[in-house]
């Protein structure tokens, strides 16, 4: 069977999330003995240190016992809510600190509490070459060295400097300056720098494509832009004539002075030449004039997984307000923790992640996808990635990211000889029993994980996750093999971000965690989906979000803002999700369906495209996949990025041979990952009708910089439809 290719030990148990295990008997005997010697010796110590470690000081013995402790109920004890966290019941949160309402003062505040503490920090770049691959690809590869600090004091001293400078460029308070730039220390000083002198501030992702560049910064009517001198090159200057309003370029490297090859009537200038204007006497001291709560902080341009992306307009309050919230849930979080940033600062995910740092004054060291891990593509061998030289304790990550990680450790597992690969089995196995009853496994943790542990650093303590359903398998690898609690989030960049975490010791999958302390949550029936808030055992409906993080609306876009944002009677603004959700009997909400990815077949059977993708996702052959269903016919087809090794190894067992795209092209192959994909789809009680039909594997995989995917790694839906529609064609048997 070509299933068998995935390996005995490496298929997923979907009930249970074990692995399998085909072990030798004595091993099994063995590792059982000294499992049970130590459970005896360490039963009454480690139950006390479970019952201490608690945040809440309370010692729920199983999982189960712990999942019934209420983390929200609905206010009016109506099945669609409004629900709100048990702690939030009266009144909702909206900022950290008395008095501390607007993000100029916060930082001021975090400055005034930890001056010399380390804030912002950046690795040295000792060397960089280009190394030949194999293939003939050129690859540029780094040797980094210590990372370099700026305190909370010279960092709101850099960002003062900076802000006064750009107002003696022409800038204007209350006028909008963009910011297009790669997630760096300089990003957030910049940005403390506008939020200081009132200059909303525009955030463009920085894989964009030119016209979505260029229409954001002419709706926005920019005059200024930060950025840095490879996406000067890259991305701006070809675009240029397209935004006549643009007259100053503020360059965050320490890059030349002269620009030849720029249009005139364009003035480009070095971040450090902007600040040592701004510390000028005359500059410094010049009146500033503060913002007010509900002053725009950012105009964030999401990264339109539909269409033309749309600015969302964020309040200093709302800002304030989803932070607040997101703080509540992280356990102990202060000054001694480091965080490590490489998700773009242009989503709400990192952007708020990084704020709620700095507002408990952690230090945060920046990295990237490319220099995370010592194994990370543009880590030189043998040299240290950013998370090894950093040790982080706290870390976000988009569920790509992690699905990415698990897949290459077992990977690395399935490598093992036979004696290794057993004790993992058996210690993974082992622990998922005890997380199960609440039990912490040192031993194991020590002995068997503490080498997946260092790939993260290994001080790793909380993991957020966040921007896409995470799925049950990852959450529970992440769970035993990084020895952290996973705490997986709900909410959207017209809400901060802001909206549901999960408490981190409850390691029930699949949801999302109860409403946070500054928002409250509601279900509204969909009728021609078949959700209901009356649907038994639990209630069921589209997800509105209400409370202070909720944001002033769409810029420029009034028909849109009256369809998704509405105030209710007592003045609250609401934001209607499109997401579908249910709420559990403890007031964990869990995601089950979004109202787009609802596709109706001939016979009337309806598809939810993403329940499918997050299903099939567990697949180890599949790295990617994109469903597609036309209303016209009768099945669902799908895009599939296989993964290269278990391809390879598949194909292998059947004598097929070729180059990649040869694989990926041919009509066989398609039909083998096809058999497998099924399998996986019946053990994850898919229905018959939502198991793709027919599929078209992509030698090429989807990147931010291929168009077809966000840069949160999120389905560009429609971008993919074009780019396969002769396959479309082809599959729905057109040609």
């Amino acid at each position: 069977k070509p299933h068998h290719i995935l390996s005995k030990f490496y298929i997923m148990d979907f009930a249970k999330m074990k692995l399998k295990e085909d072990l030798n008997p004595m091993l099994l005997l063995l590792f059982h003995l000294m499992v049970w010697i130590y459970t005896v010796i360490t039963f009454l110590p480690s139950y006390l240190l479970s019952w201490v470690s608690r945040p809440d000081g309370n010692f729920y013995g199983s999982e189960e016992e712990r999942a019934k402790r209420a983390k929200a109920r609905s206010v009016l004890g109506q099945p669609e809510g409004p629900y709100r966290a048990v702690s939030s019941m009266k009144k909702l949160v909206t900022s950290l600190h008395p008095g501390v309402d607007t993000l100029d003062k916060m930082f001021e505040y975090a400055a005034m509490r930890f001056p010399h503490r380390d804030c912002l920090g950046t690795r040295e770049v000792i060397s960089e070459e280009d190394e030949r691959q194999s293939n003939g690809k050129v690859f540029k590869k780094v040797i980094l060295g210590e990372y370099r600090w700026l305190s909370y004091k010279d960092t709101l001293t850099a960002a003062s400097h900076l802000g006064s400078g750009l107002a003696a460029l022409g800038q204007r308070p209350k006028t909008n300056i963009a910011i297009f730039c790669e997630t760096r220390a300089e990003w957030i000083i910049a940005a403390q720098a506008c939020f200081t002198y009132n200059f909303p501030l525009v955030t463009i992702y920085s894989t964009l494509g030119g016209p979505a560049i260029a229409h954001g910064l002419n709706e926005t009517q920019v005059t200024h832009i930060i950025t840095s001198r490879e996406l000067l090159e890259t991305r701006l200057k070809a675009i240029l004539t397209d935004v006549p309003r643009l007259q100053h370029i503020i360059v965050v490297d320490n890059a030349p002075t002269a620009w030849p090859g720029y249009p005139r009537g364009i003035s480009i200038h070095n971040m450090a030449a902007v600040q040592k204007l701004g510390a000028r006497h005359e500059n410094a001291t010049r009146e500033r004039k503060t913002p007010l709560p509900s002053d725009i902080a950012v105009i964030m341009y999401t990264s339109g997984s539909t269409g033309i992306p749309k600015g969302v307009m964020i309040s200093h309050s709302n800002i304030i307000a989803g932070i607040t919230g997101m703080a509540e849930r992280i356990p102990n979080l202060c000054e001694e923790d480091t965080y490590i940033g490489y998700l773009p600062l242009a989503h709400v995910l990192e952007l708020s992640a990084e704020l709620v740092c700095v507002s408990h004054g952690c230090r945060i060291g920046y990295s990237s996808p490319q220099t995370l891990a010592d194994q990370s593509t543009k880590i030189k061998k043998g040299s240290k990635g950013d998370t090894s030289m950093l040790q982080p304790t706290l870390m976000a990550a988009v569920p790509e990211i992690m699905d990415r990680i698990y897949k290459n450790v077992m990977t690395k597992v399935e490598e093992m000889n036979c004696v290794q690969r057993t004790l993992f089995i058996l210690a993974y196995n082992y622990k998922l029993e005890q997380l199960a009853k609440g039990y912490s496994t040192p031993l194991c943790d020590r002995l068997v994980f503490r080498k997946v542990r260092s790939l993260l650093g290994g001080r790793t303590r909380v993991l957020l996750s966040g921007g896409a359903p995470l799925s049950a398998a990852t959450q529970r690898f992440m769970n035993v093999c990084f020895c952290c609690p996973v705490g997986q989030g709900y909410g959207l960049t017209e809400t901060c971000g802001a909206g549901t975490i999960s408490e981190l010791w409850d390691y029930s999958t699949g949801r999302v965690g109860g409403p946070l302390v500054c928002c409250e949550i509601k279900l509204k029936d969909w009728v021609e989906g078949g959700y209901h808030s009356t649907d038994k055992p639990y209630p069921r409906g589209e997800i509105l979000i209400g409370g202070p993080n909720v944001t002033m609306g769409y810029y420029k876009k009034d028909a849109k803002n009256q369809e998704d944002f509405f105030v209710d009677e007592n003045g609250q603004r609401w934001f209607s999700t499109g997401d579908i959700g249910e709420f559990q009997e403890d007031g964990c909400l869990k995601i089950i369906d979004r109202k787009k990815d609802l596709v109706k077949l001939q016979a009337g059977e309806y598809v939810s495209l993403g329940k499918v993708e997050a299903m099939l996702k567990n697949c180890p052959l599949i790295d990617n996949i994109c469903a597609y269903a036309n209303s016209d016919e009768t099945y669902v087809i799908g895009f599939v990025v296989p993964n290269q090794k278990h391809l390879l190894a598949l194909v292998d067992q059947y004598g097929i041979r070729g180059s990649w795209e040869e694989l990926c092209n041919s009509k066989a192959v398609e039909e083998l990952v096809l058999r497998v994909i099924t399998e996986a789809a019946l053990a994850a009680q898919l229905e018959r009708f939502e198991i793709p039909r027919k599929i078209r594997l992509s030698p090429e995989p989807w990147t931010p910089e291929t168009g077809l995917v966000t840069d949160a790694f999120k389905l560009k839906r429609k971008e993919l439809k074009t780019h396969y529609q002769d396959d479309i064609e082809r599959m729905y048997g057109g040609k």
